[in-house]
């Protein structure tokens, strides 16, 4: 009887511990949700810029329309990142929380003295996801970037995220990096770090109004442009759009893209991207590194501006023979602005090195961006084009 009661206390004590909550739940009406932020320095203090949405204005779509701004934006200073986010609740009537942070920026000029320890809070918060974007404001602050209001997405860094997404899956100068990517970046001595960039367009106050809304083609417009390269944590340059082209080649990250070669004859010849796999490669011969990429692509003939015959085989095996030449040449403008402009590996050339030849990679890793210099690489592309499209020749060829 006694060892039944003990049974029956212990059970009801096993049903209260499901009903004791969280000891560290917070209400939704009690946060103010961030989807974005910037960061910034000026003199010896972080300016930090948060985008904090307006649940009712999305939820009924009002953004849209032009009513009213769809997010709230606050801005504080601080000698510490963490400082300067817990200062603006002398603002905000809630406090900021920012696990649904979906971008980051950083301005130029901060990202120029390194940003490494930007990242440190971000890094070590436990209320943080990583699953953020990185991004640097062209020529222009991080606050500067969050103050545009842009159509389509509700919220501005919904628009940011979803644009880098959708560009970097259908247009290959653009890449998604997070914070994790850019940590193991970091700390990795085989790759440098990139991060996209982004412009504004018509830099305007017009921006920060609903107004810029109104319009059937906004003033002031935020766009993908380039790729950020970075020696450690501090900006160091710019790739050009074919130099981001090559650079995700060569990183096997090219989901689909359209380029165009020119005709035997004359004229233009778009080719879409299907599919693109690469792999990069590296050994020492004769104490020189010797680096390898090798691609190979499958391309459907997307839209054609000259006399040509596609029902023959040769015609073909020329498309192919001349998108081959063309492409080597991105993969090798791209390797050699990293060796001559940039003097820095950020393709992850020394970690390949690292992954076939560990021994060897022990002596090359305390020097390998000035060994990566003097590297000899071999590029190998094949191309296959699969498809012509619903039809052959050009209907104008015809006609003519």
């Amino acid at each position: 009887m006694r060892v039944r009661r003990m049974l029956t206390a212990l059970l009801l004590l096993l049903l209260t511990l499901p009903i004791t909550g969280c000891w560290d739940r917070r209400e939704m009406n009690e946060l103010g949700i961030a989807l974005g932020m910037g960061i910034d320095r000026v003199d010896d203090k972080y300016v930090v810029t948060v985008q904090v949405v307006k649940p009712g204005q999305v939820a009924e779509q009002k953004g849209a329309t032009g009513a009213e701004s769809p997010v709230v934006m606050y801005k504080s200073e601080g000698p510490t990142i963490y400082e300067a986010i817990r200062k603006m609740t002398t603002a905000s009537p809630r406090k900021i929380y920012a696990a649904h942070l979906r971008v980051l920026l950083f301005g130029e000029a901060l990202a120029r003295q390194g940003i490494g320890n930007a990242l440190d809070l971000l890094s070590r918060d436990y209320e943080l996801r990583t699953d953020f974007y990185l991004l640097i404001a062209r020529g222009a602050t991080a606050q500067e970037a969050l103050n545009v209001l842009t159509p389509l997405e509700k919220t501005p860094p919904n628009k940011l995220f979803r644009s880098i997404e959708t560009s970097e899956k259908a247009w290959a100068p653009v890449v998604s990096i997070s914070l994790d990517d850019f940590v193991n970046d970091i700390v990795s001595k085989g790759k440098n770090p990139i991060i996209s960039g982004i412009r504004i367009v018509n830099p305007d106050e017009v921006g920060a109004s609903t107004k810029n809304l109104n319009t059937i083609r906004p003033k002031v417009m935020l766009e993908n442009d380039g790729i950020a390269v970075f020696r450690k944590d501090r900006l160091i340059g710019w790739m050009s759009e074919e130099e981001s082209k090559g650079y995700n080649y060569i990183t096997n990250n090219v989901h689909s893209t359209v380029g165009h070669i020119s005709c035997p004859g004359g004229g233009k010849l778009a080719l879409e991207v299907v599919d693109a796999h690469s792999k990069i490669g590296g050994k020492m011969v004769s104490g020189r590194p010797y680096l390898s990429v090798d691609v190979t692509v499958e391309q459907s003939v997307g839209e054609v501006e000259c006399r040509i015959d596609l029902t023959k085989i040769s015609t073909i095996q020329e498309l192919e023979k001349r998108a081959e030449n063309s492409l080597t040449r991105i993969i090798r403008h791209a390797i050699d602005a990293g060796q001559k402009k940039f003097k820095s590996d950020y393709f992850g050339f020394g970690n390949a090195i690292h992954r076939g030849h560990p021994k060897m990679w022990k002596q090359l890793q305390k020097d390998w961006d000035e060994r990566f210099e003097d590297a000899l690489v071999d590029v190998n592309v094949q191309i296959k084009i699969i498809r012509t499209g619903t039809i052959t020749n050009s209907f104008m060829e015809e006609e003519e």
